[in-house]
């Protein structure tokens, strides 16, 4: 299946195209938020790619959140549009799964299968977006056991990682810098909902009407210090 991967729930965009869950192509920006100039030429090209490999588009794969309000609505307006202009679905993929699977891809020390990995996005101060036994919470960080008691290798990550390094004392602790979410890892989780839906009787598909990015917690707008604003 030729799926198209949009992830914008951080600092860096990223779309891809991957085949049976192989990533094909990926454009990535790392320098900054300019997700709405970016993806839709990221789009572009993709969709141009495919065109010159003889490649249908059969869903769209998106990272739903948590993570930044504006990127998660532009990501999501984007997709919404592919869906309904070529008639495929939607398949959105929690963020911090992503996350995830970006760190197996791409950091050789995870080398244990019973290591803990834990995805941590920032969410302002020392509050994080993650993981814990299977809800994804908004967590303030005050030390380890914050996140996970147990003595087996943890490793973290994700641009709500740095800040908890400076305060993570155990020695069974690893952090593993520069990880983000990736769109080119998307392909295989979008690859293993599909089989799983189709195991399930009656499975509904998403409904882009009334589909919303996966917030977790509710958009608060910073007071303006404008003079006259408020």
């Amino acid at each position: 299946m030729t799926i198209l991967c949009i992830e914008t729930s951080t600092s860096v965009c990223s779309a891809a195209i991957c085949k049976d869950g192989v990533p094909m192509n990926q454009c990535i920006c790392r320098e900054g938020s300019n997700h709405a100039r970016l993806l839709p030429r990221y789009i572009e090209e993709l969709l141009s790619f495919a065109r010159e490999h003889d490649l249908s588009i059969e869903a769209v794969a998106l990272s739903e959140g948590p993570g930044s309000y504006t990127g998660l609505r532009i990501g999501t307006s984007t997709a919404k549009g592919l869906c309904y202009g070529l008639n495929i679905p939607l398949i959105p993929i929690p963020t911090l799964e992503v996350l995830k699977e970006s760190a197996r891809q791409q950091s050789s020390i995870i080398n244990q299968p019973s290591s803990i990995l834990i995805p941590l996005l920032d969410a302002r101060r020392m509050e994080v977006y993650t993981v814990i036994n299977g809800e994804t919470k908004a967590v303030v960080v005050e030390n380890e056991a914050s996140l996970y008691e147990g003595d087996e290798d943890v490793y973290y990550f994700g641009d709500g990682a740095a800040k908890c390094a400076l305060i993570f004392t155990k020695p069974n602790w690893h952090y593993i810098p520069d990880i983000v979410p990736e769109a080119q890892y998307m392909g295989a989780l979008a690859e293993q909902i599909i089989n799983h839906q189709s195991k399930i009787t009656n499975a509904k598909s998403v409904d882009l009407a009334y589909y919303e990015p996966f917030y977790l917690k509710e958009f608060i707008a910073a007071q303006s210090h404008v003079k006259g604003l408020v």
